[in-house]
């Protein structure tokens, strides 16, 4: 039997910043902390069309390269972005 491995990269952010859900703001790629969970509609960096995570747990990291979060399709709060 083979057991296929997949690793990612650990990297550490420098600056943070509260996200306010909007359908028109784009900022610099980043992960997504989740204060308060629910879901969260985002697009991620390069991509042309939005995902909505459902039903993500507080206390939640999401490893992406979001350039947005969404107001629409978002119930998630207390959201941050890591980013370098």
């Amino acid at each position: 039997m083979v057991h296929k491995i997949k690793i990612m990269a650990v990297t550490t952010a420098n600056n943070h910043a509260a996200v306010t859900p909007s359908d028109v703001t784009v900022f610099a790629e980043s992960s997504i902390f989740v204060g308060v969970g629910g879901d969260v509609a985002l697009r991620l960096l390069g991509s042309a069309t939005t995902a909505v995570y459902k039903n993500v747990p507080s206390g939640s990291w999401m490893p992406v390269n979001a350039d947005q979060v969404l107001s629409t399709g978002t119930t998630a709060t207390n959201i941050v972005r890591v980013f370098n």
